[in-house]
């Protein structure tokens, strides 16, 4: 399989990397658009901030080249945030494939901080993406920005407020948690997303 890791100005690519080789699915890592076109399955990690992510992308043109892309596409984190409209972080205008704005969490109770750091359960798990796995899987979070809940939802988390987890589009597919953090949860996430 021809696989592609998008590469641009957000970290925690090789966490990425690693998890892949873990599931013997090597990948490369790639900001030429006819790599990314000719792939098979493209991923879109993202840790950072997500103006300066989208900043990037727009530099190297790969923003509307992602907008063209076919073939399944997973983004994780904020990959997954910049698939979305607009991001509240920094005032973002996303790429707009996937109709949902994400928002900042608002001040938690006492015992919910923000950013949400650590484990929490997912719930309403509706993809091929979760294939194998039961409601309430444990997954790993690091995140101050949430992509609300609407009818591209496919499983869904609470930390303050209920927002969603996943989402999808057509083959668009983002995950809000870090699925190379999440053990085995989240190297069924990737394996289900390398079977679609």
């Amino acid at each position: 399989m021809n696989l592609a890791i998008i590469k641009y100005n957000a970290g925690n690519i090789q966490s990425v990397l690693n998890a892949l080789e873990r599931l013997g699915a090597p990948a490369t890592v790639t900001d030429d658009a006819e790599a990314l076109r000719r792939a098979d399955k493209v991923i879109f990690p993202g840790v950072g901030e997500a103006s300066t992510a989208m900043a990037s992308l727009r530099a190297n043109g790969l923003d509307g080249v992602l907008r063209e892309l076919q073939q399944p596409v997973l983004g994780i984190c904020v990959g997954m945030q910049l698939l979305c409209t607009h991001s509240e972080e920094a005032d973002t205008e996303a790429l707009g494939i996937i109709p949902v704005n994400v928002r900042r969490f608002p001040a938690g109770a006492p015992g919910e901080k923000v950013p949400q750091v650590g484990w929490n359960t997912i719930h309403d798990l509706r993809s091929p993406l979760f294939k194998g796995l039961p409601e309430e899987s444990y997954v790993y979070n690091v995140h101050s920005y949430y992509a609300e809940d609407s009818a591209y939802t496919i499983a869904r988390c609470h930390y303050i407020l209920d927002y969603a987890a996943a989402v999808q589009k057509g083959n668009f597919y983002g995950v809000q948690f870090h699925t190379e953090k999440s053990a085995a949860t989240g190297d069924r996430i990737l394996q289900n997303f390398l079977d679609l």
